[in-house]
């Protein structure tokens, strides 16, 4: 019989049957002398006082498990009908489940794509019981990774982030996860290999996971690898279906970058700060130790303004430790146009504290700003039009002045895009092909007229 290479991802099944199991306490035979409550007594006294039962696991499982989320899904399935007379059964609600990260106090989660992939509706439930419903703030379907948001009564505790870089083969790990259904279930394995592709289907393939022999079950798809410091070293994805012991976990260094940069994306839709960063391993006797490092300043940028230069690590932004590039942007979230923001900064062994102005991202790359008009003031023109923006300021040195715009036009479109609100425009100028296409085609309304230019949009 031919032998066929099976997959699964970790997510599992979108139901299933609970199997419970009874066990019955039994009176112990062996005789009174080996089960004595003196004994009792004296064995638990010895192990507290040498602190034998709490290992390392046990204090990494600790260290994190508040971290740690359990996720609850229903998605709508479509019934195909028996026949083609039949009338379309309505769809199927099917339940499912997977595991969560928390990466940042006010209830940003990191999971699996695939965990919440046309999902209807989503259930967190804390280690605590308590159970919050939650949103999809980000995807990355190439690397199987998503951002969901839960609005938690107050701060929650956040996992604590490592490096896979330093990773040794046979090295302790741990996994926690909603293992079909089992909330927060543990389990311990090593490090099997690092760096391996694994393809899925034509559709799925993942490229450099650890693979380790920890259980990954059904459930624990979007939750923690972790190392015996309780450090988060990988987000576990998938296990091969038919074998034992072999399961995979996406690198925490991918995760990072990715999720920063879905951070970076929600919070620059409108602020703008004016420099990037990135995440340095530095080989210490101790292993890796990560530092987040300026890499670029813009011109003329509030970051130029507040000092800052290529080459600073970034200690703290506002109340945020910075131990990865993710922390940045936690300390940045909530920060609006207007807003400043403390930093800490190390350049040469020195620290330095400095103010960060935030800026308006449509004013310091164009310099305008822009207020949303009736969209019947703009179909008048042209049916096919939805709304526009009408240029409320503009700077007489900006790019916007030097491209012929005036007070008054209302902007209707930017290179391929219609621009109804200001999102329309940030989304334009934080796009990542926008050197190609800049100079920037754009369109606006003037005296009941269309008329077309060209901007150059600031870096």
């Amino acid at each position: 019989m031919s032998l066929r290479r099976r997959w699964f991802i970790a997510f599992g099944s979108l139901s299933f049957l609970g199997v419970l199991f009874a066990v019955q306490a039994q009176e112990a035979t062996q005789g009174p002398a080996l089960f004595s409550k003196q004994s009792r007594v004296k064995d638990t006294g010895e192990l507290t006082r040498t602190g034998a039962r709490k290992t390392a696991v046990v204090a990494a499982i600790e260290r994190v498990k508040g971290a740690v989320v359990n996720i609850h899904s229903e998605r709508s399935v479509a019934q195909n009908p028996s026949d083609r007379y039949s009338i379309p059964a309505a769809p199927k609600a099917m339940n499912g489940m997977g595991t969560g990260i928390i990466i940042d106090s006010r209830g940003f989660i990191v999971t699996n794509q695939h965990v919440v992939e046309d999902v209807t509706a989503l259930r967190i439930r804390l280690v605590d019981g308590t159970t919050y419903s939650a949103v999809i703030i980000a995807r990355n379907p190439e690397l199987d990774l998503a951002l969901i948001k839960i609005d938690p009564s107050g701060p929650l505790p956040v996992m604590p982030i490592g490096t896979a870089h330093d990773l040794m083969i046979g090295e302790t790990v741990i996994t926690i996860g909603n293992a079909f259904g089992y909330e927060h279930t543990a389990s311990v394995g090593i490090v099997s290999a690092t760096k391996r592709d694994v393809s899925l289907n034509q559709e799925m393939s993942y490229k450099s996971l650890i693979q380790t022999d920890a259980c990954i079950n059904p459930g624990n798809s979007g939750g923690p690898l972790i190392n015996v410091h309780g450090d988060l070293v990988g987000v576990n994805v998938a296990i091969r279906a038919g074998a034992q012991g072999i399961g995979f976990a996406i690198p925490v260094d991918h995760m990072v970058k990715a999720v920063g940069e879905m951070l970076r994306k929600r919070r620059r839709t409108a602020a703008y700060d004016g420099f990037a960063c990135r995440d340095l391993l530095q080989s210490t006797n101790d292993g890796f130790v990560r530092n987040v490092v300026i890499d670029r300043i813009d011109s003329s940028s509030p970051a130029e303004a507040a000092g800052l230069r290529n080459g600073d690590v970034i200690v703290q932004v506002g109340d945020v430790k910075v131990g990865s590039g993710i922390d940045v942007e936690r300390g940045l979230l909530d920060a609006r146009p207007g807003d400043s923001v403390s930093l800490v900064v190390r350049r040469k062994d020195q620290e330095k504290h400095v103010q960060l102005p935030i800026a308006d991202l449509v004013w310091q790359k164009l310099g305008v700003q822009l207020a949303t008009v009736r969209s019947d003031a703009v179909s008048r023109a042209n049916r096919q039009l939805h709304g526009g923006l009408e240029v409320t300021s503009i700077s007489s040195t900006g790019p916007a002045a030097r491209a012929g715009l005036r007070k008054g036009d209302i902007l209707v479109g930017l290179h391929s895009w219609e621009t109804v609100s200001v999102d329309n425009v940030t989304y334009v100028l934080n796009h990542r092909d926008l050197a190609s296409f800049n100079p920037v085609p754009f369109f606006i309304l003037r005296d009941g007229q269309i008329q077309r230019g060209q901007v150059a949009v600031l870096p």
